[in-house]
């Protein structure tokens, strides 16, 4: 049988769980929009291994977008930026 294919468009990702009551809107949207997403939670200090994973298996699902959401910092938008060429927009 053969692996169900990730079908997402949209990523959604915050340097820390504190962000997620802001950022769930953006999921409530993007439902309402029937567009497929996910949510991740991903430090570009913290846990930056981790980020370069998941920008990898982004561009390799062939993800259209990442929103990128850090408290009131840029870091995490800016180094995801930097590390692919797919769009990034950073909350």
């Amino acid at each position: 049988m053969k692996p169900k294919k990730n079908n997402n468009k949209v990523a959604i990702i915050m340097g820390s769980q504190s962000d997620y009551s802001i950022m769930k809107e953006c999921g409530q949207i993007l439902k309402i929009l029937k567009i497929n997403y996910q949510v991740l939670i991903v430090s570009a200090h913290r846990t930056p291994k981790r980020l370069h994973r998941f920008i990898k298996e982004a561009e390799k699902n062939k993800m259209e977008i990442i929103i990128a959401a850090a408290g009131m910092s840029a870091h995490l938008a800016g180094v995801t930026a930097a590390l692919t060429t797919l769009p990034v927009l950073g909350v």
